[in-house]
């Protein structure tokens, strides 16, 4: 698919990287596991082609255990992971009802565990996360200054993923700061396909709700699903759409004439998968990546991307040079992909 070849191709934005320091004994031979509750949507597989990149540098043996949004089979591919020995797990997303205690018994057994997007609430396990209430200040921001501060709004959102209440949290203080910011509707679902589905509701909301002018979505499938259902409406003119999260998909669909996607706050998912590996290979060869490792997010608009003719994810890279790369979790040994 077009849009994943330039998801993937961000990752040449990444200065190839020599093997110029011997790595560290603890990462010979070296099997992880990557236990994912999502994987729908542009940001997850370019999440874990970042994923493959770095464990491939490293010479890491990766399985990838897909639970697809279901957490009773996440929980039971934790269980599968911990039983079959491996040297390390990253968690992908998931409920931390689900998999908490599943966690805390990997790392009894000695399983060095990292948790991208999950609380595992376990002071052992580093928590990757993009900055989250960044992403939502950044977005928030940028929608108070296009829009004012009176306005009715419809708000996607699911409870009970971390990332989302993180961003969650930004938005009722801004709703405090903004008491002119009135939130009309509230919906949103992950069911698969999560944007048709996300669409479906939206519709009905728009219709109940005419008001409505901006619709606030945390989650690109969550924006990708309320364009759809105001453009089948006639309304793409008439409300604006704000998010998080970006994607090679996402620009293109920000870029189409009279889209109403016109701001996202994001970081690059192919990044956000080397830096989870990087954290766990830091496990593995005794060294502390920190309890939380945090990668921070860059605001795109759709004003910007016209202006610099911007279509994928490599050409943000180069316009956008914070984009491309994060800093953390990337010791004097590290290996980076080849770029």
């Amino acid at each position: 698919m077009k849009w994943f070849k330039s998801l993937a191709a961000a990752a040449l934005l990444l200065p190839a990287v020599t093997m110029a320091a011997e790595l560290p004994a603890g990462l010979e031979n070296k099997k992880i596991a990557l236990v994912r509750f999502i994987s729908q949507g542009d940001f997850f597989q370019a999440y874990l082609a970042g994923v493959k990149a770095q464990a491939e540098a490293l010479d890491l043996e990766l399985q990838v255990f897909d639970a697809r949004q279901d957490a009773a089979r996440q929980r039971d591919m934790l269980d599968q992971a911990i039983l079959q020995g491996f040297d390390g797990i990253l968690l992908q997303h998931g409920f931390t009802d689900s998999i908490k205690d599943k966690a805390a018994e990997a790392v009894d057994a000695g399983i060095q565990v990292v948790a991208f997007d999950v609380d595992a609430q376990n002071e052992a396990i580093p928590q990757i996360q993009q900055s989250d209430a960044e992403l939502a200040r950044l977005a928030l921001e940028q929608l108070v200054a296009d829009n004012g501060e009176q306005l009715d709004l419809g708000y996607v959102y699911v409870p009970g993923f971390p990332p989302l209440e993180r961003r969650d949290a930004v938005f009722s203080e801004f709703k405090q700061i903004y008491p002119g910011l009135k939130e009309v509707a509230r919906f949103g679902t992950v069911n698969n396909p999560i944007a048709n589905s996300v669409a479906d509701q939206a519709a009905a909301v728009l219709r109940a709700n005419p008001t409505i002018s901006v619709i606030f979505a945390p989650f690109d499938e969550f924006a990708k699903g309320a364009k759809i259902a105001l453009e089948e409406a006639g309304l793409a003119q008439d409300v604006k759409i704000y998010s998080a999260d970006i994607s090679t998909a996402d620009i293109q669909a920000m870029r189409e004439p009279g889209s109403p996607w016109v701001a996202t706050a994001g970081t690059n998912p192919v990044v956000m998968g080397e830096v989870s590996v990087r954290a766990l290979a830091m496990l593995l060869a005794g060294e502390n990546p920190g309890r939380q490792v945090l990668v921070p997010p860059t605001l795109i608009t759709r004003q910007l991307l016209n202006e610099q003719d911007i279509q994928n994810m490599e050409q943000l890279g180069q316009k956008l040079p914070a984009f491309a790369h994060a800093d953390v979790a990337n010791p004097e040994w590290m290996v980076l992909p080849n770029r």
